[in-house]
């Protein structure tokens, strides 16, 4: 039997017998080795399965004591609804909300539960600082001079390289680099669509998706997506006659953290593929998983061409190098072509800091470390939102990625709410900037991508104090 099913197999053994409380919250876990001797499978393996079990927060693990049935493996508080699928209603991109949110970006007392970043302490920044001496010294006029258009061949070699997960279909050729994943999924829109297309995205979903439909003059559809296994397929199916392309987030989404299941990703690539529609794939936070191994893009799936893999180091590495890139397939001219027009290059200087982070495992070594922080947090953040919040809070349940998605009692504003928090030093993303429709007005996005501490844990408690109050 292959190790991948064998893994999955006794994770499912060990999940049944804690949800038919077989074994109860606090119990210890048999250890790794004596799984390995009762199913007769390397140690590896049990090790994945754990892995999977962390993933679901159904286990934990206690340093220098093994494994054990985790607080939050008997969730007090159920996952957020889905929406229903809405094409009629007036649009309206929540600009003003947006801009409030990242005003409050450049003051340091304020707790930035809101935006997207993570925080300073969990980067490697001293050694991306000894990289950029090292580039400035092997690159050609210590990186001041244009680089190619399709993009530094380092850093696409490496990319090529590094992106293990479609099993060597891609070749440093088929990547184009841009200014973060943003600039990647705007020069997709630009050359797929023209003014008046309809494109078909999640919701909720990242604003500035909706914020660049609104600057190309494009009408949107906004897709039920469900907080565990993302887009409604069906819902796209009665719609997609309509659609000139699609824009996913397949793995962790922005802001639900959803993860569509592999034979949903390859049903979707040959639904589009029969119908010719392009699928823009924002591809973010694939990296930051929480199971055993990294989700397959859609991109994985496509034979002819039409997804447009699009990625970034700005959630993982460095947000303020803007170092993106996008494996455009059938595209790929097309993308040169509009670089051209916009940037003519990018610049050289970190895209080879980043190529060399990625050469010489620096960057695998970083995502491990980075990865355990992130599922931590958002344990810590789950068990602080259920002792701190009201019993009737709904709270999403990500295997991976870096945001939690609330929904709280119908009778609540979180943009009213907001005003009333950022008087308290702390910021949240509210629900309504995730959508162009008069929805998720009840919700809000919190970032986990935070160093936790005990100060951090007081805010949510005061957080958690501010929507009691508002009932």
């Amino acid at each position: 039997m292959a190790k991948e099913i064998l893994y999955l197999k006794i994770a499912h053994i060990i999940q049944e017998q804690i949800l038919s409380e077989t074994l109860k919250i606090g119990d210890k876990l048999p250890s790794i080795r004596a799984l390995q001797k009762l199913y007769n499978v390397s140690i590896n393996t049990v090790k994945q399965a754990f892995l999977e079990l962390e993933s679901k927060s159904l286990i934990e693990s206690r340093p220098k004591s093994g494994f054990y049935v985790s607080k939050t493996s008997n969730r007090k508080f159920s996952i957020p609804s889905m929406n229903k699928l809405k094409v009629s209603e007036s649009q309206k991109s929540p600009d003003d909300l947006i801009t409030k949110v990242f005003d409050t970006f450049s003051d340091k007392s304020i707790t930035q539960f809101s935006l997207g970043v993570p925080h300073k302490s969990l980067l490697p920044i001293a050694k991306l600082n000894k990289g950029i001496i090292k580039a400035m010294r092997n690159l050609e006029e210590s990186g001041t001079d244009y680089n190619l258009v399709q993009g530094n061949l380092n850093l696409r070699r490496n990319l090529a390289k590094w992106s293990l997960v479609l099993e060597g279909k891609l070749t440093e050729d088929d990547f184009v680099t841009t200014s973060g994943a943003m600039n990647a999924i705007y020069s997709c829109l630009m050359v797929t669509t023209q003014r008046g297309d309809t494109i078909a995205i999640e919701s909720p979903v990242y604003f500035g998706i909706l914020q660049i439909a609104k600057s190309l003059g494009l009408n949107v559809i906004e897709l039920p997506t469900h907080p565990t296994t993302g887009v409604d397929l069906d819902a796209l199916k009665k719609v997609i006659h309509k659609v000139k392309v699609c824009c996913f987030m397949s793995n962790f989404s922005n802001p639900l953290g959803s993860l569509m299941p592999d034979e949903s990703k390859m049903e979707l690539v040959r639904m589009l593929t029969y119908h010719n529609i392009p699928l823009i794939e924002d591809d973010l936070y694939g990296n930051l998983f929480f199971g055993a191994e990294r989700p397959k893009p859609c991109k994985f799936y496509d034979e002819a061409g039409i997804v447009m893999w699009c990625g970034s180091v700005s959630k993982t590495l460095a947000p303020g190098y803007r170092v993106g890139w996008v494996a455009p397939g059938l595209f790929k001219e097309k993308i040169i072509r509009q670089k051209l027009v916009q940037t003519i290059s990018t610049p050289s200087l970190y895209q080879e800091v980043v190529a060399d982070f990625m050469e010489f495992g620096r960057y695998d070594h970083h995502l491990r470390n980075f990865r355990h922080t992130l599922h931590t947090n958002c344990l810590n953040f789950q068990r602080a939102v259920e002792d701190y919040f009201p019993e009737n809070t709904k709270i999403s349940q990500p295997q991976g990625g870096s945001f939690l998605w609330l929904e709280l009692d119908k009778s609540i504003d979180t943009v009213s709410l907001y005003d009333i928090a950022i008087k308290q030093k702390i910021s949240f993303a509210p629900g309504r900037i995730f959508t162009q429709l008069n929805q998720y007005n009840n919700c809000m996005r919190l970032n986990f991508a935070l160093e936790w501490n005990d100060k951090l844990d007081a805010d949510l408690k005061r957080l958690g104090t501010i929507v009691k109050n508002a009932l």
